[in-house]
């Protein structure tokens, strides 16, 4: 790991060290694993990491610590459990995402909100299949439950992926179209890859910046490329995400689950 990453923001530990115990404790994630290959002070470095871009994360979406573990259900392995070529995957069979010792670092916001994407979709829709995105499953119009937060989630949805006629793909869509169909494969128009990305565009723009949880949306290749939001349409994105995370931060923190 290395030794600094850009942050500004809030203290949320003053002096004291912090473990991936007390990191564990404070936010009730399911379970919490480090590769053995990390040593004792690369360790204690990466609890720290890891303990502000969480909390920093809370803070972006104004939501207590339930929201982040996402009500005890979610795990996360650091330096173990990774894929070749992979920097940061997110496995909705066992609700866990993995981050690479050296080359994960930055993708936490991404996969958190695969981990939310997937936790939501039996929530928000009536009819979304096992294992289902609740992205994918709006994108394939299954039936909603009645809820005005699922409404407020439907909206970003069609923030990130229609037009404003809602008949057409967004500018984003599009262009996800268009890389995948230059690559020969299908990825980036994933509409959960698409809302992941998106997401990572919202939170980098907030006051609070910190590398450790997110980076790359406005100065990368796939930047360049066009593959994180622009102008009016990440304005829009971003106030539909503001809208919805504002409500459900209000209703979690109501019914002190």
């Amino acid at each position: 790991m290395r030794k600094a990453y850009y942050r500004r923001g809030p203290d949320h530990r003053g002096e004291r060290r912090v473990d991936f115990v007390e990191l564990r404790r404070r936010f009730d994630f399911r379970s919490i694993e480090i590769g053995r290959w990390v040593k004792a002070d690369e360790r204690e470095l990466a609890a720290a990491y890891f303990y502000d871009a969480l909390c920093d994360l809370m803070c972006i979406l104004n939501g207590p610590e339930v929201l982040i573990s996402q009500r005890g259900t979610l795990a996360f392995q650091y330096a173990i459990g990774g894929r070749p070529g992979m920097a940061a995957h997110y496995n909705p069979a066992t609700r866990c995402f993995s981050l690479a010792k050296n080359a994960g670092p930055g993708s936490i916001a991404h996969e958190w909100f695969h981990a939310l994407d997937h936790y939501l979709a039996d929530k928000v829709f009536m009819d979304a299949l096992p294992g289902m995105f609740a992205s994918r499953a709006w994108l394939m119009d299954a039936t909603p439950v009645a809820h005005a937060l699922n409404d407020n989630l439907q909206a970003c949805f069609a923030a990130i992926m229609l037009d404003a006629s809602g008949q057409q793909p967004s500018q984003l869509m599009q262009r996800s179209l268009d890389m995948d169909q230059q690559l020969g494969s299908q990825y980036y128009s994933l509409p959960e890859e698409v809302c992941a990305r998106a997401f990572e565009a919202f939170v980098q723009d907030h006051s609070i910046c910190n590398h450790f949880l997110v980076k790359g949306t406005k100065s990368s290749p796939e930047a360049e490329r066009g593959l994180f939001p622009q102008g009016e349409q990440r304005e829009q994105i971003n106030f539909a995400f503001r809208a919805y995370f504002d409500r459900l931060g209000q209703a979690l923190r109501q019914t002190d689950v």
